[in-house]
């Protein structure tokens, strides 16, 4: 049975990682998550070339002694693919091909194919598709000859015209769609905002690195049922569930996808929409793995991005996760408030949501009133705005003990005892 299973199982593509380190960058810390997307992909990683130079070779991304290190790694192992931690040009593919005759992609192709496995709601799916296209059209034309011979399609291509130009012209043809449906997800998620903030309802955003623990956190917080695993991105659609707070008052809580440092500017372009869910929220929490040696660098990653959203000004609370396998506490450089939980054994979680009611913008207060019977509809109209948590028929009214809205406790202030 055990080996029936096994067998049944699809054999993970073998894959060699090649790198160069210009110095721009944090090239080992890099390498090692281009190693974590990798796996998350479904490929075995046999070996990782890096190679320090002040520029990638423009004919073969590596060098010409590494790039024969390659082929001669590649003819020895049965390497399937091999990943660049960086985006190559149509013609260093093709060049790194012709050498090992190995399928060769970068680290945006790799990231995208993530993100096309893991997309499931509509939206999800037209961003991932629209990165792609984005991706691909510059690159038609070192696709090989096949596509550059001269067309006959009935009704879709002008005298003359090659394959080449027409694949551009159906890509950008259907790029102008997805954008089109876009939009209009865009203004249908805009008058939602726009509903809620009317209604005066608040709301906090989850953002962070991927593999952080953020769906991991909403599940602890909402009961959402968010698929979590310790994979990047097993969550890409945003879900949103209502949280009650300490103070009583409900908030609608929105998980958002994972960033990864260097995300390439198509996915950000793409899902800058359910990006700027952070936009609208009253208060943002940056979810960390504190236990990551590089949880500095990935809380910078996700301010840089947030700054570039437009959501300086609003609360930010660094949700230092993962506490339970970092026992000591370091200094990060962060924005905002800092707190320290475990989503996973449920540490801190008192903390953080007390932290979150004081972040959010008093909208409410909870008072005791004594409304006279003539006057009973308030009672209705509390309901409706608020929460009434008890009452009392005495001899001089309705007492009252609820939540509700500043602004209409202003306009019942002398019933307010």
């Amino acid at each position: 049975m055990e080996f029936s299973e096994i067998q049944a199982d699809t054999a993970p593509e073998k894959a060699v990682l090649i790198s160069v380190d210009t110095g721009d960058f944090d090239a080992d810390a890099s390498i090692n998550e281009l190693e974590e997307l990798a796996k998350t992909a479904g490929a075995e990683v046999l070996a990782a070339i890096v190679q320090r130079r002040e520029a990638p070779s423009p004919s073969s991304y590596i060098g010409s002694g590494r790039l024969a290190q390659l082929v001669e790694f590649c003819r020895n192992n049965e390497v399937d693919i091999i990943i660049a931690d960086g985006e190559l040009s149509p013609v260093q593919v093709r060049n790194i091909e012709d050498a090992c005759s190995v399928r060769t992609v970068d680290r945006t192709a790799l990231i995208l194919d993530i993100f096309a496995a893991r997309a499931r709601s509509a939206e999800g799916k037209i961003q991932v598709e629209l990165a792609q296209l984005k991706y691909l059209l510059p690159r038609l034309s070192g696709q090989g000859k096949s596509l550059s011979r001269l067309g006959g399609g009935i009704g879709t291509r002008g005298p003359g015209e090659t394959k080449l130009e027409t694949d551009k012209r159906h890509i950008r043809r259907r790029i102008e769609h997805l954008n089109e449906s876009l939009e209009k997800i865009r203004k249908r998620r805009l008058a939602t905002h726009t509903r809620r903030q009317k209604n005066a309802a608040l709301s906090a955003v989850i953002v962070g690195y991927t593999n952080a623990g953020k769906s991991t956190l909403m599940n602890r917080l909402t009961n959402a049922g968010v698929l979590a695993e310790d994979k990047l991105f097993a969550t890409l659609d945003p879900t949103a569930r209502k949280l009650v707070l300490p103070d009583g008052r409900q908030i609608m809580l929105v998980d958002t996808v994972g960033l990864v440092r260097r995300l390439p500017h198509q996915l950000v372009d793409a899902f800058r929409s359910t990006l700027e869910e952070a936009l609208w929220a009253d208060v943002i929490l940056n979810v960390c793995d504190v236990s990551n040696p590089e949880c500095a660098e990935h809380i910078r990653v996700t301010n840089d991005l947030l700054s570039s959203l437009g959501c300086e000004g609003k609360p930010v609370i660094n949700v230092l996760n993962k506490c339970d396998l970092a026992p000591e506490m370091l200094d990060y450089p962060a924005i905002g408030l800092n707190v320290r939980i475990s989503a996973k054994t449920g540490y801190g979680i008192d903390e953080l949501l007390n932290a979150v009611a004081k972040a959010l913008p008093v909208s409410r207060r909870r008072v005791t009133l004594l409304v006279p019977f003539s006057h009973g509809g308030i009672l209705n109209e509390i309901r409706q705005r608020g929460e009434v948590i008890s009452q009392e028929y005495t001899d001089s009214g309705i007492k009252i003990d609820a939540f509700a809205d500043a602004s209409y406790l202003d306009k019942i202030s002398e019933y307010i005892l």
